[in-house]
């Protein structure tokens, strides 16, 4: 192993910490995106914190920009949105700690019901007022809604708890299971299944509810889908799961070189030495690591962008950091460097790093750690 003298500088005084940056128009430019391609209500979905990018800042931005409803995971998601001052309709649906009547009712947010058994727990509530209700029906995923052979069954419930003023039912929903194909054939079966359901729902005495099956693929790609409303969450971000349609990146994550190094030929780099310099180099090291988000497993074109190169991550991905080697010119401490946006050039994209895990991007955004600050542009 080569014992070449090793330059090292190490941190001085303070930097920006690693930052997490979030787009506002970039969220517009998708809401047009999205706009161009359906005359249905647009829902923009914000669960998960608004997809990594915050939830607030994101529905704030879709709403401005022409979204009708918000969509969320929890009561707990939509109720923080409310005291943000989102007045906008608001639906949620996967209940992970269950419908709490009295709260949905309370801060004016539906809820979509989607089994015979969740029905008749939020039918045991005393709520003080009406609850707005979807109903969810199981349009081919099998991983949630009622299925088919339970819809009569959950119909009879809607109709009994809207004729004693209970409930009132406003929507009914379904999932696409296939809409990342962008083939609409894959679509047909949940399509006819969702308007065989409306023609039920309509023959049991409910007007007009409001239909949505669509997410974001098929928003994009099959006009057929669209219904009443559709529902686009990781399109709000610049995340097309269908691969169909060119979005806008709406984040951008940097962070500081804190620490830089000479090294010679034949210098292992982090733990088991799982990389070793074939040259001369310099290494700098920036202050993020699996514990805030970066894939631990990335192939060896993985790379971030410092001072208009880019240049790649090497040697394993620690908790706290990652290491990159600059090539013949040595880095400053305190150099910004960005990890992803939507700049183009040398500037990676989340879909590039989801490529070089071997993920998706969703898995990419909305793991970035609550170590790194997040900020709003």
């Amino acid at each position: 192993m080569n014992s070449a003298p090793v330059a090292v500088r190490r941190r001085s005084g303070t930097f920006p910490p690693p930052t997490l940056e979030t787009l506002p128009v970039a969220v517009t430019a998708n809401v047009a995106r999205v706009r161009a391609r359906t005359r249905s209500t647009i829902m923009a979905v914000v669960k998960a914190d608004g997809y990594g990018h915050g939830a607030v800042a994101v529905a704030r931005a879709a709403v401005a920009a022409g979204a009708g409803w918000l969509g969320t995971t929890s009561l707990a998601e939509a109720a923080a949105l409310r005291a943000a001052g989102l007045a906008a309709p608001i639906l949620t649906w996967l209940h992970p700690s269950g419908i709490d009547a009295e709260a949905a009712a309370k801060a004016k947010v539906d809820v979509a019901v989607g089994s015979v058994d969740e029905f008749g727990a939020l039918l045991a509530q005393a709520a003080p007022a009406t609850v707005r209700i979807h109903l969810h029906l199981d349009t081919g995923m099998s991983r949630g809604g009622c299925p088919r052979e339970q819809w009569d069954d959950l119909l009879r419930l809607a109709r009994d708890g809207q004729r004693a003023r209970r409930v009132r039912v406003t929507g009914v929903m379904g999932h696409l299971p296939l809409a990342d194909r962008a083939d609409p054939a894959a679509n047909a079966a949940a399509v006819a299944a969702m308007r065989e359901a409306l023609r039920e729902v309509r023959a049991a005495g409910f007007r007009s509810p409001l239909a949505h099956l669509a997410a974001t693929s098929g928003t994009l790609t099959d006009p057929a889908t669209h219904f009443g409303m559709v529902r686009v969450g990781a399109g709000l971000v610049g995340i097309d799961p269908s691969g169909s349609v060119a979005m806008h990146g709406a984040s951008r994550l940097t962070a500081p070189v804190v620490h830089t190094a000479r090294v010679g030929a034949g210098t292992p780099v982090g733990y088991d030495g799982a990389y070793v310099t074939d040259r001369a180099t310099h290494l700098s090291v920036l202050p993020l690591g699996y514990a805030d988000g970066i894939p631990r497993e990335l192939s060896p074109r993985a790379g971030v962008e410092i001072r208009g190169r880019r240049l790649p991550v090497v040697g394993r991905v620690s908790m706290d950091q990652i290491v990159i080697d600059t090539g013949a010119v040595p880095v400053p401490v305190g150099t910004s460097a960005t990890v992803f946006g939507p700049d183009g050039g040398a500037t990676p994209s989340v879909h590039d790093w989801a490529r070089w895990a071997g993920t998706i991007p969703h898995t990419i955004v909305t793991g970035i750690g609550p170590r790194v600050k997040r900020s709003t542009t």
